[in-house]
């Protein structure tokens, strides 16, 4: 498997692999990261598509792509994926799959004809004092310190970071800005969690300082995530003859290590509570998604709190990840991702509207009317003041084909959940959805008598807590995570979230698809290469405009002495296109 930096190779069908009629392949998740693998395979490695099988435990597929319930009882979305034009690996993954939507064309199609009509854009990044906007909203806030230690953090070897957090590398300084408001609300970080994560985050996303203040460097899907990505993607995949078998609970994948090869031999699962599982020849493939962020999730309702759960069993992914670690040292540290959990959840919540009130609310703070069909709040806006560090969330609507003219769909999550609000005097994992409507309602301005009637008569709010949403960025070390196609492996990959691969970052619907598409192209010798992950932190064009950006348009101290040096020359008309002398 190689990278590559253009598009020479990006129209190319590959060749068929030696052999590759007689092989089949087993994927255990069929999470986007499971579903993409399949697809690879099938595109560019030819194998026969009824040869391949997807195993999941639950009955519906996607993973944390979800969406789901009804107008009646309230519509369901544990999160929502941010996406950019930058994805390389998931954009060459779509440009194949049909749209359910638009009759012969792609998804990659439709979603960038949608976005280049309607861009997005946020009319509100942050707000605080009961529904008025964020007063310095416009401004990033970083002192001259700050802004040295983001540079130097993008500068350090990940070597030097093995263990420490964002807090170890970054000061109160940094804490303090509006750069950390907007960046740890729209990528959910924790002052606790991993400092490599951080750093490959700002290098990774240099381009998207550019965008932080409105959000404009994003794009979104028309509908919910179930119905905009996974759904196409297993209804093409079922089209072609791939086998998808629900309620298997993989329980241990088993790995011949002796002679200094790994080979994976045997599947292990439950069904039905009764164990059974599958011999694998050493010529067959296996793909395992180890660890899920929406691993436990549970629901609450608008009377009810979501309950915590924290129990790995047997049947649970993380106790599959443990049973594969146990084999080898090379398949990664699990308990390093899912052992501190009170460092690792939060709890969002999904609002149905019943009337006009809380629509109203919306287009009054927004200056945009919810039911336009085009882009709402374009993003998260984050209410500063916030005990919980609440944003919410109003996509495009409707969000769900089947929602019903006049109702709309909202999306809240808070960060800290475990400490009381500021209406609502109980921390936001004890409160029901009614409770946590409320604590929006009052931070959105909703004169306090009137409060407490609009959340019982005017939503149904259903809470869910997720306490491994954020494992991905516990902090960690050099072999916690297994790398895609472990040293030595002959048959066996990992895929998602918890499996490593350089430079690119987690909790990203990109960083699925490329560890899928780097275990399809490795374990088959597949000639093509994989593209590489954006390098905008290698583009001076790109460094100077988030340079001018970060000093929220202010010249560099001492521009006219830098002027002087440069006068004449491509840096001379680069810092002076971009504002900074």
């Amino acid at each position: 498997m190689r990278y590559a930096h253009s598009n020479f190779e990006a129209f190319v069908r590959p060749e068929k692999p030696p052999g590759i009629e007689g092989r089949s392949t087993w994927i255990i998740g069929s999470g986007l990261g499971g579903m993409a693998a399949a697809a690879f395979l099938i595109r560019d490695a030819h194998m026969t598509p009824s040869h391949i099988t997807i195993l999941d435990a639950s009955g519906a597929d996607g993973g944390a792509l979800d969406g789901a319930g009804n107008a009646e009882t309230g519509w369901l979305i544990r999160g929502g994926r941010e996406m950019e034009e930058q994805f390389q690996c998931l954009w060459d993954l779509y440009r194949s799959i049909p749209s359910l939507e638009v009759q012969d064309v792609s998804v990659l199609d439709e979603f960038y004809r949608l976005n280049r009509i309607d861009p997005s854009s946020s009319p509100v990044r942050a707000m605080c004092g009961r529904g008025q906007p964020l007063p310095d909203r416009d401004s990033l806030k970083l002192t001259g310190k700050a802004r040295r230690e983001i540079i130097s953090l993008i500068l350090t070897d990940e070597k030097k970071l093995d263990g420490k957090t964002i807090r170890d590398v970054l000061s109160a300084d940094f804490m303090k800005s509006n750069f950390w408001l907007f960046w740890r609300s729209m990528f959910a970080f924790e002052t606790w969690h991993s400092a490599i994560e951080m750093k490959r985050y700002l290098a990774r996303f240099v381009h998207q300082i550019l965008g932080l203040k409105d959000l404009h460097t994003l794009k979104f899907t028309r509908f919910n995530q179930q119905e905009s990505l996974s759904r196409p993607l297993a209804t093409w995949l079922a089209e072609q003859g791939v086998m998808f078998r629900h309620g298997i609970q993989v329980t241990n994948v088993r790995v011949d290590t002796t002679g200094g090869k790994k080979v994976a031999s045997h599947i292990d699962w439950l069904e039905n509570e009764q164990p059974g599982g599958i011999n694998i020849p050493a010529n067959d493939l296996v793909f395992v998604t180890n660890g899920s962020m929406v691993e436990n999730s549970r629901w609450g309702n608008h009377h009810a709190p979501a309950p915590v759960d924290t129990t790995i069993s047997e049947g649970n992914i993380w106790q599959l990840w443990r049973n594969i670690a146990a084999q080898d040292s090379a398949f990664g540290r699990p308990d390093v991702f899912c052992g501190d959990t009170t460092k690792s959840r939060w709890e969002s919540a999904t609002v149905t509207t019943l009337d006009a009130r809380i629509p109203e609310l919306v287009h009054k703070v927004t200056g945009r009317d919810p039911f336009s069909g085009r882009t709402v709040t374009g993003g998260p806006i984050t209410i500063q003041d916030s005990a919980w560090l609440m944003s919410w969330v109003v996509s495009r609507q409707p969000h769900f084909k089947n929602q019903p003219e006049g109702q709309m769909v909202a999306w809240l999550y808070g960060l800290f959940s475990d400490v009381p609000g500021n209406y609502v005097k109980k921390p936001m994992q004890d409160c029901t959805g009614e409770e946590i409507t409320r604590e929006w309602l009052f931070h959105m301005g909703v004169p306090e008598d009137q409060i407490d009637d609009m959340a019982a008569t005017g939503a149904i709010t259903h809470p869910c807590m997720m306490p491994f949403i954020t494992a991905q960025f516990m902090p960690r070390s050099a072999g916690d995570r297994p790398k895609v196609v472990p040293d030595g492996s002959v048959n066996l990959a990992f895929l998602g979230q918890f499996a490593e691969t350089p430079r690119d970052t987690v909790f990203t619907t990109e960083y699925s698809v490329r560890t899928a598409m780097e275990a399809v192209y490795t374990l088959l010798d597949i000639d093509r290469a994989v593209p590489e992950v954006f390098g905008s932190v290698y583009d001076i064009r790109m460094l100077l405009q988030a340079a001018a950006e970060l000093q929220d348009g202010k010249k560099i101290p001492g521009s006219g002495l830098v002027h002087h040096l440069t006068v004449g020359t491509e840096i001379d008309d680069l810092l002076d296109r971009y504002g900074l002398i």
